[in-house]
């Protein structure tokens, strides 16, 4: 086979677009792929055979070096409402934040993957994946999402106009107070993830970590599925 044909339909069945793009899938140089087609010659078959394990070696490191990528850790909560009212987001990224807060909102809206909600102490409340929508939609979707998991014994005090009588003229009882993820989170971190990886790695921490999050649903593995 000649090389010009072998690189021509690796460009096309790999989807590249340019001859780097090509070059950094195979594993090679620019370089080397250039001296390919300059000499227009049969490739030998240990030419093809190396230029294969090459291949396999740059799969192999890509999915090793970008399966996983932080967008950010422990990044404080400070809720605002939405534009139109309807529950709350995490942080406001909008026209008044600042080049930080923008930047990490428009991350967001570009990445898929897993985010994690924690509680004032750092540990981790809840985990959850975007894989059909963006972290950010996601994200704030789930931290509105109502739920009826988590209960903690709290005093209920007047919040109308009323005159304040201290405890040992009215003593109020502490009742279960169920409390939603907004009233517990305070960081978040997120991570983008390949898309096929996704599912595994968001049943991975629920499962590792089942007797400390609040996640009702106990997610399966890929193979179990």
């Amino acid at each position: 086979m000649k090389a010009a044909e072998l690189i021509s339909a690796l460009s096309s069945k790999l989807g590249t677009t340019s001859q780097s793009e090509l070059a950094d899938a195979l594993g090679v140089t620019v370089g080397t792929l250039s001296n390919w087609k300059n000499r227009d010659e049969d490739l030998s078959a240990l030419q093809v055979a190396s230029a294969l394990a090459k291949s396999r070696s740059a799969a192999v490191r890509k999915s090793q070096f970008e399966t996983i990528q932080p967008i950010v850790e422990f990044y404080s909560i400070n809720r605002c409402e939405s534009a139109q009212g309807a529950g709350w987001l995490v942080f406001d990224g909008g026209a008044g934040a600042n080049l930080y807060a923008k930047g990490l909102r428009d991350a967001l809206r570009e990445s898929h993957g897993i985010y994690i909600f924690y509680d004032s102490r750092g540990r981790a409340l809840y985990v959850g994946k975007a894989r059909e929508q963006t972290i950010w939609k996601e994200m704030n979707l789930a931290y509105n999402r109502k739920r009826d998991i988590q209960k903690i014994s709290l005093v209920r005090h007047p919040e109308r106009n009323q005159e304040f009588k201290p405890g040992y003229e009215k003593l109020r009882q502490p009742k279960d107070t169920q409390l939603e993820l907004f009233d517990l989170a305070c960081y978040f971190s997120a991570y983008r993830v390949d898309d096929g990886m996704i599912d595994d790695l968001e049943a991975l921490m629920v499962r590792g970590f089942v007797n400390d999050l609040l996640n009702v649903r106990m997610e399966t593995f890929a193979h179990a599925r």
